[in-house]
């Protein structure tokens, strides 16, 4: 009797841990899977010289042992030293879904005076050979291994290209072929022709990318290629390139070819292309075109690697192009659409004057140009940046302000390293833009309390933002002006995404309409402070320490 006793009782507490069990499951609400959009994306834009030194091994190369002036040398910051980031979760803390750093192509070995002192190609826009890496940055190992590890983290990587310009003559790094490229005139702007047939300074030898004469490789590309043990490979992927595209062998298409090609060999998702005003806009609709068809190449050829149906990505830098001049850029005597010219993406140098009006103002006004003229593109946001003597914030007085404006706007958001730790961008002993581009402040993030709060605020509110899509792609919709409350709704096929967010509101205890968009009974969470509350009579009620929530559905 005993002996079947037990068996019945194991059996009934067996079947009361199963029910139990499969109740909590059921009960369990199904994380909605976010889509990563292009046009909601935040980029964090670093140079890769100056984030963070992940190989000590490989700070010094080509002899670059010269004096140079204050932060216009190598400092030691790498490939590796991103991957170590996004290894510890930085940008997943941050809200980064795309990171951007400048060109790690190999860089002229010698460095130049600027008039400000030496100074070396640290910074990447100034190319000796598009082939190869610079070996301050680290390998092409290196780099295929930071592309595998961002997309473990859902991270797209865009790589910044230049097309426009090589890297300076120097002692030991000869000039390129004037068929290759042109040394006059300067640019003076006052024209299309003025703009892109010139060189941007003196001695940044100018690409020669209106020419249709098909021309030979340089020399000193062919000798150094046959040093490295590499020529008969370059040759053969060249006439194979230009057997297939049927381009002539103009010095555009070499290049488009070989910055095309670490699409297909790594699968990066994006290229920021550099100086784009300077370039007849013809070459960038080629590029596109070879871009799209290296990342097509690249998905058939690693299936089970392809992150999303999302095509290849193209940010425009137009130097002061601005958002309210919809899809055309002028230059006085004609007028170019980047966008039909193989842009996704113009960056915006209008935002840093529209983030000293109210939030409304810029809310509304990004939203409207963004879902109407230039719907189907966007445009990419900063406030402070590697070239930009003129930031929204030099002081860094206004961190919080930035973050709340820069995050919370429609648009893609670049994140300008060390913005969300108010690395300071006033350095004594610089001169021009080598104040823009200290080291990144690592120690004052683990040490000083102001600068976790800043950061803890740009955490908060970059991880609302790559929750929801709505914020960056949606439409904008202001419910109250006092309180500051707004909507952003945004939907593409089934998925559907809206948060409500106030602004400037109480410290302490809050009473917040919301009934213009969610119903009563809905449970929401705030996420800025975690607190989850419930709409009762088309109001919520909820008590923090801060004067910002951020509402999405519990």
């Amino acid at each position: 009797m005993k002996k079947y006793t037990s068996l019945l009782l194991l059996l009934t507490l067996s079947f009361f841990v199963s029910c139990t069990t499969t109740q909590s499951v059921s009960l369990k609400k199904p994380k909605k899977k976010v889509p990563f959009v292009w046009e909601a994306a935040s980029v964090y834009f670093l140079m890769t010289d100056r984030f963070n030194n992940g190989d000590k091994s490989n700070d010094l190369n080509f002899d670059r042992t010269k004096t140079s002036g204050k932060l216009r040398g190598f400092e030691g910051g790498d490939i590796k030293g991103i991957t170590k980031k996004i290894d510890e979760g930085y940008f997943d803390k941050l809200g980064i879904n795309a990171i951007w750093f400048t060109p790690i192509v190999e860089q002229i070995h010698d460095a130049v005076d600027e008039g400000t002192g030496l100074s070396y190609g640290f910074h990447g826009y100034w190319a000796k050979d598009w082939t190869a890496l610079d070996p301050n940055f680290g390998t092409k190992a290196d780099l295929a291994n930071l592309v595998k590890k961002a997309h473990a983290h859902g991270i797209r990587i865009v790589l910044d290209g230049v097309i426009n310009h090589t890297g300076p003559v120097t002692d030991t790094d000869i000039a390129w072929p004037n068929y290759w490229v042109r040394t006059s005139p300067v640019c003076d702007y006052k024209n299309y022709q003025n703009t892109t047939e010139c060189t941007l300074v003196a001695n940044l030898p100018d690409i020669r990318t209106e020419s249709t004469q098909n021309v030979d490789l340089p020399p000193f590309l062919i000798e150094k290629w046959k040093k490295e043990g590499r020529y008969e490979q370059e040759m053969t992927e060249l006439d194979a390139f230009f057997k297939r595209t049927g381009y002539p062998k103009t010095p555009r298409y070499y290049i488009i070819k070989w910055l095309t090609d670490y699409i297909t060999e790594y699968g990066i998702d994006g290229y920021r292309a550099d100086t784009v005003k300077h370039t007849e806009e013809s070459v960038w609709a080629d590029f596109k075109t070879q871009s799209d068809y290296a990342f097509a190449t690249w998905k058939k050829n690693n299936p089970t690697k392809v992150l999303d149906n999302n095509p290849f990505y193209t940010i425009a830098e137009v130097y002061n192009y601005n958002i309210s001049a919809g899809k055309n850029f002028d230059f006085g005597d004609k007028k170019v659409n980047y966008f039909e010219n193989g842009f996704n993406n113009m960056i915006n140098f209008e935002f840093k004057y529209d983030a000293q009006k109210d939030y409304e103002f810029i809310f509304s006004k990004y939203s409207t140009i963004l879902n109407g003229e230039l719907k189907g593109y966007s445009v990419l946001n900063y406030l402070s940046s590697h070239d930009d003597g003129g930031p929204f914030d030099a002081k860094r007085t206004k961190s919080i302000e930035t973050a709340t404006k820069l995050l919370l706007s429609p648009g893609v958001a670049q994140v300008y390293y060390g913005d969300e730790s108010a690395r300071s961008l006033v350095i004594e002993g610089t001169q021009g833009d080598a104040t823009l581009r200290s080291f990144m402040n690592w120690d004052a993030i683990k040490t000083n309390p102001q600068t976790k709060k800043t950061l803890a605020h740009w955490r908060k509110l970059g991880t609302f933002r790559k929750n929801h899509p709505a914020i960056g792609a949606g439409i904008h919709k202001e419910i109250s002006a006092q309180p500051y409350t707004f909507s952003r709704t945004y939907s593409k096929g089934a998925y559907k995404d809206q948060v409500f967010v106030g602004l400037d509101l109480p410290i302490g205890r809050k009473v917040i309409e919301v009934s213009a968009v969610f119903a009563d009974g809905t449970r929401l969470r705030d996420a800025y402070s975690g607190k989850i509350v419930e709409v009762k009579k088309g109001r919520i009620k909820i008590k923090t320490d801060f004067d910002i929530v951020l509402l999405e559905k519990r």
